[in-house]
């Protein structure tokens, strides 16, 4: 780990929050000594926790809890002493260099945007989903932040994918395809073909469009879309993987034949569903604002909350945010020098 790094989390965000949230922060402590966490939540909640930890932990307790259900920018307004918004002030006053929630995604996001503010430069901040393809790790970007986009904007969620891409999933040199109804430039909407051409003409790595059979086939390694089409795009393999998963495990154990042959390939399913499970990439980044932002699945188990965490202070100690502002002005730059 080698370097302190202080993250804010807010241990009331998700289905069965406060427990499963504060066991991933226990599992998060056991494996970086070098992490220290501002946790936010309920006093009862958060307060004894913290005794536990009195070297790790600060406590900070919150009287507000932003529902799921809730408008997402009309609960981040009113609720401010709830602990998502209570987390990402702790981001913007430098007491904390990022933030991890598994709560409502929406906000999340625009508490992230609110309190830490936009990156100069950035159009729109954008939600990336990292996808558990069989070969390698897919960025799915943008899955739910922006679902009107304009071909500019889709031009940024490549660039900051492709940060993200080098410096947490370590990949040199990543590929980037623009999802579309075929592979041809001239395929899809109107939108999709003048993404095409400024993808093409302004970003490393774009190598063409890319179909929907194709998002797991671990030909690209950033697939770049509008919100409304990402999540979409996101939900449907959710859902085609716990079906398959189900449907496999019935037929399996429809008679005791089947059982005992299950037996035998049973390691290698279990292999295959945990090298595919959300909860090893432990969140979503929110690229685009000016602090480490990571959201959890509401469904995270305690090892997804943990490996959030985790990816939330790679994020801090790696720079992103700082390089994403770079990388900006570095282009801002050359536009104006043309």
């Amino acid at each position: 780990m080698g370097k302190a790094i202080t993250i804010a989390v807010d241990a009331m965000g998700g289905d069965d929050a406060p427990k499963v949230v504060l066991e991933g922060v226990a599992q998060a402590l056991a494996q970086d000594a070098d992490l220290r966490i501002i946790l936010t939540g309920s006093a009862a909640s958060v307060e004894p926790f913290a005794q536990l930890y009195p070297d790790n932990i600060v406590a900070v307790a919150t009287s507000e809890v932003i529902g799921m259900d809730e408008h997402p920018a009309m609960a981040v307004k009113k609720k401010k002493d709830s602990s998502i918004v209570v987390g990402c002030q702790a981001v913007r006053n430098g007491q904390a260099e990022g933030f991890f929630s598994a709560g409502s995604t929406g906000a999340c996001m625009a508490a992230a945007t609110l309190y830490m503010g936009r990156i100069k430069g950035i159009f729109r901040p954008a939600i990336a989903s990292i996808l558990p393809a069989p070969l390698h790790p897919v960025i799915l970007v943008d899955v739910g932040a922006n679902a009107d986009v304009k071909p500019e904007y889709l031009v940024q969620f490549a660039q900051m994918a492709n940060v993200y891409a080098q410096h947490i999933l370590r990949v040199p040199n990543p590929r980037i395809g623009l999802l579309n109804i075929g592979e041809e430039p001239t395929k899809g909407s109107e939108l999709a073909q003048k993404a095409y051409e400024l993808l093409d003409a302004e970003v490393t790595g774009f190598c063409g469009n890319v179909e929907g059979t194709d998002i797991l086939g671990g030909d690209f390694d950033i697939i770049v879309t509008d919100g409304f089409t990402g999540n979409v795009a996101l939900k449907t393999i959710e859902g085609a993987a716990s079906m398959l998963f189900g449907q496999l495990k019935e037929v399996l154990t429809a008679s005791l034949v089947r059982k005992l042959g299950a037996s035998l390939v049973m390691p290698g399913l279990k292999e295959l569903k945990k090298s595919m499970s959300a909860d090893e990439v432990g969140g979503a980044p929110l690229l685009g604002v000016k602090g480490s932002c990571i959201i959890g699945h509401g469904s995270s188990n305690a090892t997804a909350i943990a490996n959030g965490i985790a990816v939330t202070a790679d994020c801090a100690r790696e720079r992103v945010p700082q390089i994403l502002a770079e990388e900006v002005s570095k282009v801002a730059l050359s536009a104006d020098q043309h």
